[in-house]
């Protein structure tokens, strides 16, 4: 790791902490400015020329200033002569926008891909890309991680007896298959689920028994919260026992918080890939959050090694 650097911006502070501080690492040292009239001024305050540099940021709210600050940094580092840059994006803004649902809409997703790979991006690391065909709008490498393996250890050292793991709509069967084979004794259940329009769900119907079983709805994310508290609703009203929910990306807009915490859930597990503040948590006492740090810094520490970064998941099989 001696050719690597890692800046950290404003979004992933704590998170790039602890990264460094697993791989024995000093965080890069790097000046992000932010002016009254809302532009922004990155300078790295030590050399950069011939190294690898890792740029730490997730692009959550405020969206756009969040991702033009790594548009912004990659080009200094570009400018400053280093060898290799990768953006590592815990969650990737913009990644819901991945098709054209109706007419005349955008595909922000690519290009948001379009404006990394301009600005100098040579890899591209996100955890749990809201669609993984996304990597296909990059013609750089990008590597999406997952954090399904930390998500299903937490679970699996609970020795919760039959668990049924409930995927929120079709989209997320993968994904549910994936934490059940993860935790022993475990099947998977679907909410059919219709949307007509942005943040707004309706749970229509449940394929798969649920009753007196524990269940865990599992999603790569949750914002408002609303088709959430419609899954809750639906797996008590068909029997279900003791209700958990797993996200690896905790949005969270619009009051989702207080509504999570007065759900009736038994527990709530997220991930820190967007991180939140004591007082924004304050009062949720149903909300368990785990690092992703273990399996980002064994994944930057694989890529500046060229080794294969499939080996990290088996910190997971414990």
């Amino acid at each position: 790791m001696d050719n690597v650097v890692i800046f950290s911006l404003t979004s992933s502070k704590k998170l790039t902490q602890e990264i460094v501080n697993i791989l024995g690492v000093e965080e890069g040292k790097i000046l992000v400015n932010h002016f009254a009239d809302g532009e922004i001024l990155i300078e790295p305050q030590e050399t950069v020329r011939g190294k690898h540099v890792f740029i730490i940021q997730s692009t959550c709210g405020p969206v756009n200033e969040n991702l033009m600050e790594v548009l912004i940094c990659l080009d200094a580092v570009r400018r400053a002569s280093c060898k290799e840059v990768t953006c590592v994006m815990p969650y990737f803004g913009y990644a819901r926008q991945d098709r054209k649902a109706k007419p005349r809409q955008p595909i922000s997703a690519r290009l948001v891909a379009d404006l990394l790979q301009a600005a100098g991006a040579d890899r591209v690391v996100a955890v749990d890309l809201h669609a993984s065909q996304i990597q296909g709008f990059f013609k750089i490498p990008s590597d999406n991680l997952t954090a399904m393996d930390l998500l299903a250890q937490y679970f699996r050292k609970k020795k919760m007896g039959e668990v049924v793991v409930v995927s929120p709509d079709h989209g997320g069967v993968t994904r549910a298959r994936k934490m059940a084979d993860g935790i022993d004794d475990s099947t998977i259940a679907i909410v059919d689920k219709r949307r007509s329009q942005p943040n707004v769900a309706e749970a229509m119907n449940l394929i798969g028994d649920v009753k007196d079983k524990n269940c865990i709805i599992v999603d790569d994310l949750v914002d408002t919260g609303g088709s959430l508290l419609g899954c809750i609703k639906m797996l008590k009203d068909h029997g279900a026992k003791d209700v958990y929910c797993a996200a690896v990306h905790g949005v969270f807009s619009n009051g989702a918080i207080e509504r999570i915490a007065a759900s009736g859930v038994k527990e709530f597990v997220i991930t820190n890939t967007i991180e939140r503040t004591p007082e924004e948590l304050k009062g949720v006492p149903n909300l368990v959050i785990l690092s992703v740090g273990v399996l980002l810094a064994k994944s930057i520490e694989a890529i500046a090694d060229s080794k294969p970064i499939s080996d990290v998941y088996n910190i997971f099989k414990n």
